[in-house]
C-alpha cells in the first residue's frame, strides 16, 4: 500500500461522452509501476464496454456496477464494492467513475459515511469533473445534473477543447464561471490526458455535511435502450432448421456487419436526441470484435480480444428521455438490429 495510512478515493464525474474513461486510462502510464489502482465503474445498461477497455490497461482490477446509478438506487452496491476492494486488493488508490447522469454529492456523502465506518482507512480525496467543450453548452441547457457536476467539484477538466474555436471555448468558460467561479478550470491535453499530480492529493473539503447541497432528479434525464443483431446463442436472423448448427460463416446466419454500413448508420444519429452509443460490433469479413464508442457525432472503434461479444451488434444507446426509441429507429434499421 502507499505511504499513506489510508486509501484515497478519487471520484470522476461528467456528462455522457465527456471523456471520463479516456482521462482515467491516460493517468496509468504516468504512475509508478508498483502503484496499485482499482477502478470502480458504473455503466448504463448491461454492456460492459468501457470496463473492457479498462481491463486491457495496467489497472490492478476493474469492478463494475451495471443497470442503474450508484449515487441513488445502487448506493448499497457501491458501499459493498468499495469495502470489498479495500479488503481484497489494498490498493494505493480507488478511482470511481460515475455514470454520465450521476450527481456527485449523493455519492460523496456515502463515501464520507464509509470514512467514518472504517475509521479513516478510506478517504475521499477529490471530486473531478470532466467537461466536453464541444457539446457542454448544448446539454447544459437540458440537464440539471450537468450543472450540478460543474457546481460541486474540486477541479473542472476541459476536454475536447481542440475541436472548438477560441470564441466557442470562451463561451464554455463563461458558462462554467457562472456555475462555479471558484473552482480551477484546466484544459486537458489533446486526447483527454492530464498529469496525475493535478488531481491526486487534493484532500477535498467538499461534502463534509449536507447543508447547502441541493439534490437533482438526475436519473430521469437519460433513457437507455439496447440494440441487438444476432444473439450468440440462437439463429434469429437465419432460416435453417432448428436441428442445424449455427455457423457464422453461413450466409444465412452471418450477423457480422461491414464497417462501411456501420459508419453510414452512425452518421444518421441526431446529436440532439442521442447523446451516447457504446457496445460491441462484429465486423466483416474477418469477424473481428470492435468496441464502439460514439458521443455527440464523434466515434472510436477499438479492437478487443474478448470473444464474449458473440452477437453481431450489441449496443447501448443513451439520450433524451422519451425521444430515444423514436430517434434510434432509423439507425437500428440500417444495422438490421432490433430494439429491446
Amino acid at each position: 500500500m502507499s505511504p499513506n495510512s489510508f486509501i484515497p478515493i478519487t471520484v470522476v464525474t461528467g456528462f455522457l461522452g465527456a471523456g471520463k474513461t479516456s482521462l482515467i486510462l491516460s493517468l496509468l502510464p504516468q504512475l509508478p509501476a508498483d502503484y496499485k489502482v482499482v477502478l470502480l465503474k458504473n455503466e448504463f445498461g448491461d454492456v460492459e464496454v468501457d470496463s473492457k477497455l479498462a481491463q486491457q490497461s495496467s489497472l490492478t482490477a476493474v469492478s463494475e456496477i451495471l443497470n442503474g446509478c450508484m449515487c441513488c438506487v445502487l448506493v448499497g452496491q457501491m458501499q459493498t464494492a468499495i469495502l470489498e476492494i479495500k479488503d481484497k486488493y489494498r490498493p494505493d488508490r480507488i478511482i470511481i467513475e460515475c455514470s454520465g447522469s450521476a450527481f456527485p454529492a449523493t455519492l460523496a456523502f456515502q463515501i464520507r459515511e464509509i470514512e467514518r465506518q472504517t475509521e479513516g482507512e478510506l478517504k475521499l480525496d477529490a471530486i473531478v469533473t470532466v467537461i466536453d467543450a464541444e457539446n457542454f453548452t448544448g446539454y447544459e441547457d437540458s440537464s440539471p445534473t450537468a450543472k450540478m457536476q460543474s457546481s460541486y467539484t474540486d477541479i473542472i477538466l476541459i476536454n475536447k477543447w481542440e475541436h472548438v474555436s477560441e470564441r466557442q471555448l470562451d463561451t464554455v468558460l463563461d458558462h462554467l464561471h457562472t456555475l462555479n467561479d471558484t473552482t480551477p478550470k484546466v484544459k486537458c491535453e489533446a486526447g483527454g490526458g492530464v498529469d496525475p499530480q493535478l488531481i491526486f492529493g487534493l484532500e477535498t473539503k467538499l461534502f463534509m455535511d449536507k447543508v447547502g447541497y441541493e439534490d437533482s432528479a438526475h436519473h430521469d434525464e437519460v433513457e437507455t435502450v439496447t440494440l441487438l443483431r444476432g444473439t450468440g446463442q440462437a439463429c434469429t436472423n437465419c432460416h435453417h432448421g432448428p436441428e442445424e448448427k449455427h455457423d457464422a460463416q453461413d450466409d444465412r446466419c452471418d450477423d457480422r456487419i461491414s464497417r462501411d454500413v456501420l459508419e453510414t448508420a452512425l452518421n444518421t444519429l441526431s446529436k440532439e436526441s442521442i447523446w451516447r452509443v457504446k457496445g460491441f460490433v462484429r465486423i466483416r469479413p474477418d469477424g473481428d470484435v470492435l468496441i464502439l464508442n460514439w458521443a455527440f457525432g464523434r466515434f472510436q472503434l477499438t479492437r478487443t480480444e474478448d470473444g464474449e461479444a458473440a452477437s453481431g451488434v450489441r449496443l447501448t444507446v443513451m439520450g433524451e428521455r422519451g425521444e430515444v426509441r423514436r430517434a434510434v429507429r432509423k439507425f437500428a434499421t440500417s444495422l438490421e438490429a432490433r430494439i429491446v
